[in-house]
């Protein structure tokens, strides 16, 4: 694309960003440079101890972003020997998400979770080095390592590569340079397609005659393909299916040690691993807010829970604050602590406080200033404190949000944050001093804030009531607990003594106390703790409770991580979340009851409803621990293998023990039913395998088997798989390098298969780890190796059908196959994998993360409708299915390197249809309704006629350009267009507020409008929010205050109008007419309220001032100096300090002090008129009618404002100077005025880049009228051609300008890029110019004759051909005297129309004649068989210019000719030549202009002077409108295809989608 090619073919980053001024960058610790002699260059040496403390950033602040959209990096450095080196880089996906990469030979494994991908050397590396792995020796060499972004970003975390915001380089490494690219650079000498030679800059220096390759390292990262030599991409997205986490109904209970309320009651939340879950408590739904990289470890909510702040584990530990309500996450930020323990909010959410270690051990106590974090700030720390205490809670007075109180071990303290200092002083406890403090709460009330006490309670079953106030302890009490006086009955004794209720939480409401402790029960108290008037008791000790904010609920969690909810008014207790208290090793789903069973290396057997997620059954084995569990296909009954070796059968229906077998003396590592449920397979880590008969009600032992299965207890709980029809029964053994294949009704063995000897390629030993049948009737075995490889065998056989490398990083855990036989799951590295098992892709599998653990087992269950994994977690997928061919063309337009095929529906708004008989402007209705043919996809062109009609701003990236009257915002990363409709006339002027989040653009008047149109539209909406009618012609002029409070319009010379508006509701505040012309007008900077306007030969500075409602205008008009001359001023752009420059017709730059109003310098900038300023800082940019865009140092102006008129304007400096295709009307450049983008006259945009001088084009097109265009055969071009004399080759794929031709002094009025005409061997293109000569553009491949035909303004025309001696000369003079305005060739059988030949053409000239030839030039034949002639009306009102006289052949009968021009009857008329006559026509509102008809379908397409487009369906006979064109629709055309339209209307070109139903 036009507008990235700043960045291609390749991006010197260092070089661009001046890393070496380091404004743009910056550098921590010891980060020094030095000339390397080898390399003939600077490098950069980064060292230090801690890599963290000494680095090299880009950019300079975590705010700003590079931008880079390369889809390779190329990272040139060396590590430091002995040492290790880090590198970071933030990654911008599609979707807005920023993923961390990082790659150290510091890290030991490979990582991976939603936002970040952490890879060591070993990982990283593909065709690597190995002294790159681990600590880097002394002969460590210098390395070029290539990372193809967009294929790490798709493979690991199935997301869409946007572009690299920042790069992070840590020590200890030496850095030559970075480059972004998107070709493909090898530095070796290989011819391969697809792979470009590295450039000079980028390569490191060879010795004449060495190899590269001898002296460097070269890393690729990057998907590659060879077939058959050469080299191909693979597409970075490849979505054949699409997954998403349901529903988590199991959580390990050291990650819930609390919950919280939110939406007042009806919500739970809660952390699982790095996940937190949101369950609505009427509904069961989950929420589930991702982006921790860790286990979360503490939970905290504002008061009105819409603010949630979360920390992880980890060293540093990492926070994120999330909107609640949406959760989205606001911010991330470190903690400044190695492990957070607790959080709290402030009532108002603006004040976040913490608890943890740092890496000493120590207590730490950190204060964060959250209220920016709402409007886009960050968390900024406020105060840190260490601290010898323990502290096990801490909470923000909810009266105070600088006043915290603490407890812990032996103290309670209270904290205050006073002058940037966090201090904090004890309670005296007095003989409570020794006690462990667990928890405390504020007394709830309608007390003063000061005079709330404070309740603490503690591990030995004592609560304090404190003083908050005089800081002292008012009341102390001890809860015991219940003695038992009756086998049925308890009695509530509190304050005996003995060893007290141990309390791990406590929770106030305004009436009562919820205490949780450690002997499991969840007690309510009275406030005075007189007696437990509710409790409820669980199995396990609880570690935190909560009271609802409408005290009728209170919420509890356990040690062993469930949570549970009682309801005060009606005593129930229901469980929320109930969990395993360690890692689950197997499961099993019986399909007909949707049940799924459970074991855990927490002795426990669970079974779950699936539908409810509701535990139903829970089965206990305290000595020993389950391993292996499956369901019997057809009867409420399970088996379950234990690691004593025991099989147990158990009924669900009587919840009682059927059998127990004990043939094994190992741990159970395979458990399985066979399809119809007769038989049972067991075997265990000592080699043993067993045959049980299921058929009979009580199942019995059929065969015992020793030492024939591989005795390892890794290949659990998936030992054993068992063939879909029950005859084979596959296993690992007898050693870990055979796979063998029985009898499954009486264990014989049928075959052996060594899987180590497979692969040739391979040199080491490859052992089978996991294997899996293929359902029926594939026959294949699918088994899973030690070197991350699949195999797929065939099962009668053993022969390798085909072998899958490099499943996972790591080793295959689990395998499964979908019940249609489609789809593959593979489980490693902690993700789930689902690939394509046909292969058919060149990427055939997705990526899908979630666990923090290993995954011990995966399947799909029997609907296929989800999949089930466990490991950390018991985890639910969705498994949504597409269409595989739909998402195929899905592929192909993701894998294009156009990003314009990917242009977002746009959206319109349509005025109401009307009457369309006695109309002069055409209505239309919307052309992006569900039943239009035609969606606009792209316009082509920029109106350079406009005045500041391009807005850019570069914080937020939002571009916006004029063309006609269309608005276009375009994506400058994708290049995707959005098409704001609703302007009826060409757009004049635009103008976006400062954060880009309100845009204005004028028009002049529509049709039934006395006034010209001004719109706002909503940037985030898309939408139009209002529309303003007061300037009776033009607006050249817009702009808004630098508070975007107010909004200025300025009229143009005849109007001379300057309205100034409410930005906010837009309404009329003041208006002001000049009595001369005034050409712009702009806001101050500095002073608010401030504004200037420049006309003839003054400047007018007024100041706004506001009573109430009203506001009124103070006016100051100054003229220019003398020295100036009689000059109008056009021009002004306001500078900080006090400064305005003015630029006048003359080309002369005047600089005012708006302090005091005066000009005090001015210089000769260029020899015509200026039409553009803008300053920022020291430097100005000009643009003149001149062509020229001057880049200005004004750095001494600012202290030249003190001389007054004793400045000179040699102290200003000409820094740069570009000359451009036409005079500068809209530019708009960045703070640091270093690149920007600059609008002209021609009809392009320029990106402009003054730090590397150069200028690009991002918008083309035609300056004049277009003509004519035409496309190749293959549709991979089409051509324009204008009455510029240009034509123009674009590219269809991207609508990118390719090469432009130029014919000085003529007008091109027709462009065929076509069938050649005349031959079919050589011609590329013809054109005709205004002199009638059919100018053809073509490519000799050897020695071929040129044909070429030739018209003059008298109508005469002929064909020529130029052999290798002579020529040959034929002129036809039919047409005589009358200008030809179509000639259409068609090809046609030998003998068709009874006429010899093989081309049939048409000639349509000015007087309505047609002409219809059939030639066939090698013959030297020209044959005329019809000629047809259209009478005009008779009467006064002739039409000036005449409408064209236009024919073509219809593409569905080639015997058929459209004809339409100035005649009788505005119609279409269809005329056979067979038949000699006019078959049919087809009634018009208007005469047409252009006239194309679709090779596809019957569909013709018809422009009106009127600017409508109208479709008309000739199966149907139906007729459709379209609109967006500023003029009249001069030329529409089909693409061969007939799937796409193009319309010009003067210079603009609209690309229409075609979608024939």
């Amino acid at each position: 694309m036009a507008r990235l090619l700043w960045q291609h073919p390749y991006l010197n980053v260092f070089k661009h960003f001046k890393v070496e001024e380091w404004k743009r960058s910056t550098k921590e610790g010891d980060v020094t440079t030095y000339m390397d002699k080898a390399l003939k260059g600077t490098v950069y040496r980064i060292s230090g101890a801690v890599p963290a403390s000494n680095y090299l950033q880009l950019p300079k602040t975590s705010t700003q972003s590079l931008g880079l959209t390369g889809r390779y990096l190329y990272i040139l450095f060396k590590p430091a020997p002995a040492k290790y080196f880090v590198v970071h880089l933030d990654v911008a996906t599609e979707d807005s998400q920023v993923v961390r990469i990082s790659f150290s030979n510091l890290f030991k494994e490979f990582k991976s979770t939603a936002t970040w991908l952490q890879s060591s050397n070993k990982h990283l590396v593909c065709l690597c080095s190995p002294d790159l792995v681990g600590l880097a020796p002394s002969s460590v060499r210098w390395t070029c390592l290539m990372l193809d972004l967009r294929y790490i970003l798709s493979l690991y975390l199935n997301r869409g590569y946007s572009h690299l915001k920042s790069v992070k380089l840590c020590a200890n490494l030496l850095v030559k340079n970075l480059f972004t690219s998107d070709l493909l650079f090898d530095p070796g000498e290989r011819a391969l397609h697809g792979v470009s030679p590295m450039p000079r800059e980028m390569a490191f220096p060879v010795p004449k005659g060495e190899n590269w390759h001898d002296f460097y390292d070269y890393v690729r990262y990057v998907l590659l393909s060879f077939l058959s030599g050469v080299l191909y991409r693979i597409p970075a997205f490849f979505f054949f299916l699409k997954k998403k986490i349901t529903v988590i109904i199991a959580v390990l209970c050291f990650f819930v040690t609390q919950a919280l309320w939110a939406a007042g009651g009806s919500v739970v939340v809660y952390p699982c691993h790095a996940l937190i879950i949101a369950i609505a408590l009427d509904s069961g739904k989950q929420t589930f807010l991702a982006g921790h990289t860790d286990k979360v470890s503490a939970l905290a909510f504002n008061g009105n829970n819409t603010l949630l702040a979360s920390a992880q584990i980890g060293q540093p530990s990492m926070m994120r604050l999330w909107d609640f309500p949406t959760g989205k996450c606001l911010c991330m930020f470190k903690a400044g602590m190695h492990s957070v323990s607790c959080l709290s909010f402030s009532y108002s959410g603006g004040v976040l406080c913490g608890t943890g270690k740092d890496k000493h051990g120590k207590t730490v106590v950190v204060v964060w200033n959250t209220i920016q974090v709402n409007h886009g700030g960050e968390a900024v720390m406020l105060a840190k404190a260490h601290t010898d205490v323990d502290i096990h809670t801490i909470k923000i007075a909810f009266f105070d949000d600088t006043r915290m109180v603490s407890c812990g071990r032996d103290n309670v303290r209270l904290w205050r944050v006073r002058s940037g200092a966090l201090r904090s002083c004890p309670v005296n406890l007095g003989e409570y001093r020794s006690l462990d403090f667990t928890d405390l709460d504020f007394e709830a009330g309608q007390c003063e804030p000061d005079d709330r006490t404070l309740f603490v309670c503690s591990r030995s079953g004592h609560v304090l009531e404190i003083d908050y106030k005089n800081v002292a302890v008012r009341n102390a009490r001890r809860l015991m607990p219940t003695e038992v006086q009756h086998s049925h009955r308890r009695e509530k004794q509190t304050f005996n003594s003995g060893p007290g209720i141990a309390l791990n939480s406590i929770c106030l409401s305004s009436s009562f106390c919820a205490t949780a402790s450690e002997d499991g029960y969840l007690r309510l108290w009275p406030l005075d703790f007189s007696e437990v008037f509710l409790e409820a008791e669980h199995d396990y000790p609880l570690s935190s409770v909560r009271i609802s904010p409408d005290n009728l609920k209170v919420l509890c969690t356990t040690a062993t991580g469930n949570v549970g909810c009682l309801d005060i008014q009606s005593k129930d207790y229901c469980t929320i979340m109930r969990s395993h208290t360690d890692s689950v090793s197997a499961f099993s789903v019986e399909g007909s009851q949707k049940q799924l069973v459970t074991v855990s290396q927490d002795n426990t057997i669970r079974i779950w409803n699936l539908e409810s997620m509701q535990q139903l059954y829970e089965f206990t084995a305290s000595d020993e621990m389950p391993c292996t569990v499956s369901f019997h296909p057809s009867q409420h009954i399970f088996a379950c293998g234990f690691d004593t070796g025991v099989v147990r059968t158990i009924s669900l229906a009587t919840s009682k023990l059927l059998e127990e077998h004990k043939y094994h003396r190992g741990l159970i590592t395979g458990l399985t039913f066979s399809p119809d449920g007769n038989f049972m397979y067991s075997c265990c880590s000592r080699g043993t395998l067993a045959l049980y008969n299921c058929a009979m009600q009580k199942s019995h032992i059929v065969r015992v088997l020793a030492n024939v299965v591989s005795p390892d207890a890794g290949h659990g709980p998936d030992a054993l798989s068992v063939s879909c029809d029950g005859q084979l029964l596959s296993l690992v053994g007898p050693s870990q390098y055979i796979v063998t294949l029985m009898d499954a009704h009486t264990l014989d063995e049928l075959l052996r298969i060594d899987v180590s000897i497979l692969d040739l390629d391979s040199t080491a030993l490859d052992a089978a780890m996991r294997l899996c049948f293929a359902p029926f009737p594939l026959g294949h075995l699918l088994v899973t190796t030690s070197s991350q490889k699949v195999l797929v065998l065939d099962a009668k056989t053993g022969r390798l059908i085909r072998m899958i490398p490099q499943v996972h990083k790591q080793s295959c855990s689990s395998l499964a196959m979908s019940p249609d036989a489609r789809y593959l799951l593979t489980a490693g590295d902690r993700a789930i994998k689902v690939w394509d098992y046909g292969m058919r892709f060149d990427v055939n599998s997705q990526v899908f993360i979630g666990h923090s653990e290993p995954i011990r087992q995966v399947r799909f269950t029997p609907d296929q409708r989800q999949v089930i994994s466990v490991g950390d977690a018991i985890f639910l997928w969705d498994f949504l299915e597409s269409d595989l061919e739909e998402l195929q063309e899905d592929v192909t337009s993701r894998a294009t390197d156009s990003p314009r095929q990917l242009v977002p529906v746009p959206t319109v708004v349509s005025p109401p249809c009307l009457e369309l008989s006695s109309i002069q402007r055409l209505a239309f209705s919307s052309p992006l309704t569900s039943n239009k043919i035609l969606k606009l996809k792209t316009v082509i062109g920029y109106n350079g006629n406009g005045r500041g009609n391009m807005v850019w701003n570069p914080d937020t990236g939002f571009f916006a350009y004029s063309c006609g009257c269309v608005l276009i915002v375009e994506d400058l990363h994708s290049g995707a267009q959005q098409h704001w409709l609703g302007h009826p006339e060409e757009i004049s002027t635009l103008a976006v507020n400062h954060d880009a989040q309100v845009l204005a653009s004028a028009s002049g008047q529509g049709s039934g409008d006395s006034r010209c149109q001004i719109r706002i539209w909503s940037v985030q909406d898309k939408a139009c929010r209002k529309v303003l009618f007061h300037h009776e012609t033009q607006v050249q002029a817009m702009a808004y205050s630098r508070d975007d409070r107010l909004f200025v319009t300025l009229g143009d010379y005849v109007d001379r109008v300057l309205a100034l508006w409410n930005a906010h509701t837009y309404d009329l505040m003041s208006s002001t007419c000049f009595s001369e012309p005034v050409h712009d007008v702009a806001f101050s900077l500095m002073s608010v309220g401030h504004l200037a306007c420049v006309g003839k030969g003054t400047v007018t500075f007024w100041l706004t001032e506001q009573q109430g409602a009203d506001i009124s205008l103070k006016v100051h008009k100054v003229p220019v100096p003398d020295a100036v001359g009689p000059a109008e001023l056009t021009s002004l752009c306001y500078s900080t300090g006090c400064l305005l420059y003015t630029g006048t017709n003359t080309g002369q730059i005047c600089a005012w002090d708006t302090e005091t109003n005066r000009c005090f310098m001015t210089w000769e900038a260029v020899d015509g008129e200026i039409g553009i300023l803008q300053c920022h800082g020291n430097r100005l940019v000009s643009g003149s009618n001149t062509k020229k865009i001057q880049l200005w140092s004004v750095l001494a102006v600012q202290e030249l404002r003190v001389k007054g008129s004793s400045a000179r304007s040699s102290s200003v400096l000409l820094e740069q100077e570009m000359t451009l295709d036409g005079t500068i009307v809209s530019a708009m450049f960045d703070n640091c005025m270093d690149m920007g983008i600059v609008g002209t006259t021609a009809g392009t945009l320029w990106y402009i880049n003054w730090a590397e001088n150069t200028s690009i084009r991002l918008i083309s097109g035609h300056k004049n009228k277009v003509s004519e265009v035409a496309f190749s055969p293959q549709e991979s071009h089409f051509a324009t051609c204008g009455e510029d004399g240009s034509v123009r080759v674009w590219s269809l794929a991207s609508m990118e300008l390719v090469v432009q031709f130029q014919v000085l002094n003529q007008v091109i009025t027709t462009n065929h890029i076509d069938h050649p005409i005349w031959s079919n061997s050589c011609l590329e293109g013809a054109r005709a110019d205004q002199d009638g000569n059919l100018l053809i553009i073509f490519i000799l491949k050897k020695a071929q004759p040129l044909f070429q035909v030739e018209g003059a303004k008298d109508g005469t025309h002929g064909p020529s051909v130029a052999h290798g001696q002579g020529m040959t000369f034929r002129v036809l003079t039919d047409h005589r005297s009358s200008p030809i305005h179509v000639i259409q060739c068609t090809r046609k059988q030998r003998s068709e129309l009874g006429v010899e030949g093989g081309d049939l053409w048409l000639a349509a000239s000015a007087d309505r004649r047609v002409s219809v030839w059939v030639s066939d030039w090698m013959k030297d034949k020209c044959e005329l068989i019809d000629w047809l002639s259209f009478p005009a009306p008779t009467g006064p009102e002739v039409p000036s210019p005449l409408p064209p006289s236009l024919a073509a052949f219809c593409p569905w009968d080639r015997n058929i000719l459209a004809y339409v021009g100035y005649g009788l009857q505005k119609e279409i008329l269809f005329y056979s030549l067979q038949q000699k006559q006019v078959i049919e026509t087809i009634p018009l509102p208007s005469f047409a202009m252009s006239l194309s008809l679709s090779p596809a379908a019957k569909i013709i397409v018809v422009g009106f002077s009127e600017r409508l487009l109208r479709l008309i369906d000739h199966k149907v006979r139906t007729e459709q409108d379209y609109v967006g064109h500023d003029d009249a629709v001069g030329l529409c055309h089909f693409t061969p295809s007939g799937k796409q339209l193009f319309t010009a209307s003067y210079n603009e070109i609209l690309v229409w989608e075609v979608q024939v139903r």
